[in-house]
């Protein structure tokens, strides 16, 4: 995503009330290395991406390991019976759709599971928190931009995509051997005759695959994260009627958007394990 340059933000923050298009493009840009002039620039980086996801994935290993180590053998407490039900709901799901080994499977979805719901769950911040935050600690000059949320960031989901897709050829040559995952790719599905269409059909597949399971978790956070902000302008406008507004909009797309966030993570994983899962079987 193309984030606004630095004069954009000091322009928007120069106004004691910016517009709202101003406003909303301030909140949808990313504290970079360097601005992005094109769609595709692998040179920029997201710091804000980076740093959270890195976060979130330390969280949920600590929420992870917190759990196995009070895990007990008599009755479980609360937080170890919610635990427990979302590690046999992973398994159940792997089971039934890899057939193989799932000792390295199963830990994988529950870890993409965890890491992509906290992710998501950075959505509930309040969206200005870390700017006024800024802005009272006078760091608005070191931060002009800073976006919480990882995966309303399209890098972020193509990024997670782009392991799924390597750990489909991994167990692609795993399961097959090399020799045999080669021939899939120019044999599959029309016979070794049709090569060349069987090997750009598989790359198109391959490619479609990865580009579907970023896209759907990016478009739907990234609409979750505008419509958090255009319910916070709701709220800018000095009358009765746009703080009720805000306050009872809020609540309802807050408790609405909680659905979301783990219905989210819960697609991402299932198709993560189908993915995979078809990675073990042949045409």
């Amino acid at each position: 995503m193309t984030s606004p340059s630095v004069e954009g933000v000091a322009a928007a923050g120069s106004h004691a009330n910016p517009t709202p298009s101003e406003y909303i493009t301030h909140h949808l840009g990313h504290l970079s290395n360097k601005h992005q002039d094109f769609v595709v620039d692998f040179s920029v980086v997201n710091y804000d991406t980076i740093f959270w996801s890195v976060l979130m994935g330390v969280l949920g290993c600590l929420f992870m390991f917190m759990a196995a180590r009070k895990a007990t053998s008599g009755v479980p407490g609360r937080f170890q019976a919610a635990v427990e039900m979302l590690v046999e709901m992973v398994e159940d799901q792997s089971k039934s759709i890899v057939h193989g080994d799932r000792s390295f499977i199963a830990p994988l979805a529950l870890t993409v599971f965890v890491w992509v719901a906290l992710m998501n769950s950075l959505d509930f911040l309040p969206v200005d928190m870390f700017a006024k935050g800024f802005e009272l600690l006078g760091l608005t000059d070191v931060f002009p931009y800073h976006r919480v949320v990882p995966t309303a960031d399209l890098n972020g989901t193509i990024g997670i995509s782009l392991g799924v897709l390597c750990l489909m050829l991994y167990y692609g040559i795993k399961i097959k051997g090399l020799g045999g995952f080669i021939h899939e790719l120019f044999a599959a599905p029309f016979g070794i005759y049709m090569a060349p269409f069987n090997l750009l059909l598989n790359i198109i597949e391959y490619a479609a695959k990865m580009v579907s399971l970023g896209m759907r978790l990016f478009g739907n956070m990234y609409a979750g994260e505008l419509l958090f902000l255009l319910i916070a302008l709701l709220g800018s406008t000095a009358t009765v009627f746009g703080f009720v507004g805000q306050v009872i909009a809020g609540s309802i797309w807050a408790i609405f958007h909680i659905l979301i966030v783990f219905l989210q993570a819960f697609i991402f994983m299932m198709l993560t394990l189908v993915y995979i899962g078809q990675a073990h079987e042949g045409h």
